[in-house]
């Protein structure tokens, strides 16, 4: 039986995107404006202590006392919002007390198996390289999916001066001064290890008490490794894994929400499912951007349909802190030469296009030999890829409260934020991604509250928020292909949009 998620609208924010930390966030949700707005809060993970990459290299998940304090969370709790947290289930910090340990006591320290050891792992799989490590044989190789040029490892200096090497899928810094070694980097965990299970139920148990009620898996689908598996997404190892953690899980009373990137023609949001998991929606950005630049309902209703008829339990969003989904709408050739995609390469193209004109950014795919493969996502705030019309955004957030599921708003996107191509600029190699995670000021929220485009968001999402007819059953109405008709019916209680895609106008009844 499928784990239902909380049917209220779900705020998503860094803990600093407001002010300068949590409190600033309590402080605008305490206010009239948002009473009754949002039943949910997903902070992002730099709530916790950690390192890099904007809170996904986890140091440990105690509270960061710089930027959130307990009297937050109970702030929030008492506003009846739970709240969504970031399980990083495949790596940590090298800055973790575990790591941290490891190199202070090498061989005899008791997390020496906390790590994946390259070398054991791959022990007569491969050839030694001169500088010590294992490559593995090319038929290894050829499977593996990497995220990086060059091997997933990072060397290790032990206290008895040999080197060690262990498996890093993402990121990972040495820098030697006078033989002293500083490491900066994400240590991907040994699943076969039975601390590594000690620490995930240790930590499940400290989000709870923290007042967790959702926990994003990122990276899960790199923790099971196996030699001859292309160790993303490992059959039936990852799910053998999931189903452990959703033990735990389960007995702290959390719900676990695995997030990937997939391309929608290899099913793997059917697969998730399948498994009784709630799934990200990364196909509803890319869908509602085509129907309202197209003015077409097409393509939009096929996933409705879709997601009410295979009972999906999903998570949607415009905007987010990461980009816009576009590769995820593509299909996979069949036999008849037809893709079985939400939308056709050539129409993926336009969109993404589009989105160029009006001042997106790409993150690309490349292959081994360094060329391009594919766009993978468009870096934009959501007002800037609908070409900044108040109108649109409005639609586009209207559709979204009427979508199924649980709709989870970016803070900016509620504020009509504009692309920042200053700090993009500023951002180096990830700069692509500030283009959408501009702070505000206090100043800055009390000014957004008098636009209309705000209080107009506001007062759906208060309606998506408390109105009993979304814990009902959802009706889509018969109309023509300009216009999306969508009906919420819960006893007495209803709740329908009608949204002329075409014109760009829309009503709630």
């Amino acid at each position: 039986m499928k784990h239902d998620l909380p049917n209220g609208v779900m705020l998503n924010a860094y803990p600093d995107s407001i002010d300068v930390d949590l409190a600033g966030m309590v402080r605008m949700l305490q206010r009239p404006e948002f009473a009754d707005v949002f039943s949910l809060f997903y902070i992002l993970p730099t709530v916790f202590n950690s390192d890099l990459d904007r809170g996904f290299s986890v140091i440990d998940y105690d509270l960061n006392d710089e930027l959130v304090k307990q009297a937050d969370l109970d702030a929030l709790a008492d506003l009846n919002i739970e709240l969504k947290y970031d399980l990083v289930l495949n790596h940590l910090s090298v800055g973790s007390p575990q790591f941290q340990d490891m190199l202070a006591n090498g061989a005899e320290s008791e997390f020496a198996d906390f790590f994946i050891d390259w070398n054991a792992f791959w022990e007569g799989e491969g050839e030694l390289h001169e500088d010590g490590y294992i490559v593995p044989s090319k038929e290894h190789l050829d499977q593996l999916f990497m995220r990086k040029p060059g091997l997933p490892i990072l060397a290790v200096r032990f206290p008895d001066g040999s080197d060690r090497f262990y498996w890093n899928t993402f990121y990972q810094q040495v820098d030697i001064v006078d033989d002293e070694r500083t490491y900066l980097g994400q240590m991907d965990l040994n699943a076969k290890s039975e601390k590594v299970w000690d620490f995930y139920r240790e930590t499940l148990t400290k989000l709870a008490a923290q007042g967790a009620k959702i926990l994003r898996l990122d990276a899960f689908a790199y923790l099971h490794k196996e030699i001859g598996q292309t160790n993303f997404f490992n059959v039936p190892g990852t799910w053998d894994y999931l189903d452990r953690l959703r033990g735990i899980a389960q007995d702290c009373g959390l719900i676990l929400l695995p997030e990937i990137h997939s391309e929608y023609g290899t099913g793997l949001h059917e697969e998730l499912s399948d498994q009784h998991y709630p799934i990200y929606d990364f196909f509803f950005p890319g869908l509602v951007i085509d129907a309202i630049d197209t003015g077409e309902n097409t393509r939009l209703l096929r996933w409705i349909d879709e997601i009410t008829s295979r009972n999906l339990k999903t998570v949607n969003m415009l905007g987010c802190h990461d980009g816009i989904p576009v590769i995820d709408l593509k299909g996979r050739d069949g036999s008849d030469g037809q893709s079985n995609g939400l939308i056709d390469d050539a129409t993926i193209d336009e969109i993404i296009d589009r989105l160029l004109d009006r001042g997106g950014r790409v993150k690309n795919l490349y292959g081994p030999d360094g060329n391009k493969i594919s766009y993978y996502q468009v870096n934009a705030t959501f007002f800037s890829a609908l070409g900044e019309s108040e109108d649109r955004l409005l639609l586009a957030r209207a559709i979204q409260l009427f979508m199924p599921g649980t709709p989870q708003v970016w803070y900016l996107d509620l504020f009509a934020g504009t692309n920042n191509y200053a700090a993009a600029d500023a951002g180096g190699t990830g700069g692509h991604k500030e283009i959408n995670r501009t702070n505000l000021t206090a100043a800055d929220i009390e000014e957004g509250l008098q636009r209309s485009v705000v209080q107009d968001q506001l007062e759906m999402m208060r309606l998506r928020n408390t109105s009993p007819a979304f814990d009902g059953e959802l009706t889509v109405l018969d109309t023509a292909p300009n216009v999306l008709g969508l009906r919420w019916s819960n006893g007495e209680s209803t709740a329908t949009l009608e949204a002329d895609l075409a014109a760009g106008t829309f009503t709630i009844s």
